[in-house]
This record gives structure tokens, C-alpha cells and sequence, in this order.
């Protein structure tokens, strides 16, 4: 047998083997990378529902759009392909009537490519962050850890990290539990708004410098009396 994988017995050229494997490999990694998407999708839709079910938040997953390709037959079936999605995965309000919008993600590396959003999905995510939002991506890493990476800390990955991609280490801030299979995802929010009463001006802005250095966007205002 040829110690070279491209060659045949003879050390002639035969990538058809080669090729072929590759493919073989390639498929079965497809299958089992749709498999976990497919088991943390599941995941969020059963958080989902924990979360309406206590009157925490409303959140559903944002439809796919599809274009059909023809008339329906006598069965009323047609065929249709999916058209490319912009819009956030999940969007939904959460209790006070703030809303919320995330995209999910699962790997089973330790590290999450800036890339895995597309341009259209980033755009869309930093409007809603733009407009007061809660906006962020949800990490799964290996369908044991999740974390909750706020839209400004992805958005500058680059600027922050150097690089596009970032480390099972560096996700540990944002980790969110993870119980009996739901993914506790909305856990630790900090509040869109502080209210704070007898505060000098100097008080009032050191302490939004501070806030400021939270992940989400936070107001700060005194009280009306």
C-alpha cells in the first residue's frame, strides 16, 4: 500500500480514494454538527417556554423565510427553498416590555468564530441594539456550556481580542447555567435602568462611568419627584 493517500499501490496518482473519503468525513461531520444545532435549538425552546410560563419573557424563534419554487399539487404540497435570513434567531419581550433579540450558536471546538454571524445577522443585531434592545449571542459550546455574549463585546471582537474568534477562557464571563437540559439564558441581566435619589452631579457621573462598563446599554436618570 502507498504511504502517500493521493497515490495507488504503483505511486501513480489516484485522488479519487482521497477525494472520496474526504467527502465521506466531511458529511458525516455535516450530519453530526446539524444533530447539536438541531438538540440546542430544542434547548432554547424549552427554556422559552419556562420563561412564559413564569411571566418572565415572551421570546419565540424567528421563522425561516421560504420561497416556493412552484404551484402546489393535488396534495397541496409545493417546493420551496429557504431565502436568506437576516433577521435575528430568537426575538421577544421580556417582563417590563424591554426586547430582546439573540442569535445561537453551537460549536463543539473551544473557540467561536466572529464569522459565524453573517453580515446581515450583525447589521440586525446592532439596529435592535441601537434602539435599546437586550442583544447578544448565545454560545453553546459542546451542548455542556453556554454563554451569553453581549452584541458590543462580538461586535468588537477584533478590537478587544485581536482576533476574530474567541476562547473557551474568554466566554467564561458570560457563562449562563445550564439545568436538566434549559438554558438559563436571561440570568443576571443588568437592568436597562438605574434610578437614583440624593446624588451630587459628581456622584451622579462617576457612577454612570461605571455602569458604562457593563456589557448592555444602561440609562441613568434622577428621580422625578
Amino acid at each position: 500500500m502507498a504511504d502517500n493517500p493521493k497515490k495507488n499501490a504503483e505511486g501513480y496518482n489516484d485522488p479519487t480514494p482521497y477525494e472520496a473519503e474526504k467527502h465521506i468525513r466531511a458529511q458525516i461531520r455535516g450530519q453530526r454538527a446539524r444533530a447539536a444545532g438541531n438538540y440546542f435549538e430544542a434547548m432554547i425552546s424549552g427554556s422559552c417556554d419556562y420563561y412564559r410560563d413564569r411571566g418572565l419573557a415572551k421570546i419565540e424563534k424567528t421563522p425561516e423565510p421560504m420561497k416556493p419554487l412552484g404551484p402546489k399539487n393535488r396534495k397541496g404540497q409545493f417546493l420551496a427553498c429557504y431565502t436568506k435570513q437576516a433577521q435575528p434567531d430568537y426575538g421577544g419581550t421580556l417582563k417590563g416590555g424591554r426586547s430582546v433579540y439573540f442569535e445561537a450558536k453551537h460549536t463543539d471546538d473551544d473557540r467561536i468564530e466572529f464569522n459565524r454571524l453573517t453580515k446581515e445577522q450583525r447589521d440586525d443585531l446592532e439596529h435592535h441594539h441601537k434602539l435599546g434592545a437586550v442583544a447578544f449571542v448565545l454560545v453553546s459550546m459542546g451542548l455542556t456550556e453556554c454563554f451569553r455574549v453581549p452584541w458590543p463585546v462580538w461586535r468588537d471582537m477584533a478590537a478587544t481580542y485581536g482576533r476574530k474568534y474567541m476562547t473557551r477562557d474568554e466566554l467564561k464571563p458570560y457563562k449562563v447555567p445550564v439545568v436538566a437540559g434549559f438554558v438559563k439564558f436571561l440570568d443576571g441581566l443588568p437592568p436597562d435602568v438605574v434610578t437614583v435619589k440624593s446624588l451630587s452631579p459628581e456622584e451622579l457621573e462617576r457612577l454612570k462611568q461605571e455602569l458604562q462598563k457593563q456589557p448592555f446599554i444602561i440609562t441613568v436618570r434622577e428621580a422625578q419627584p
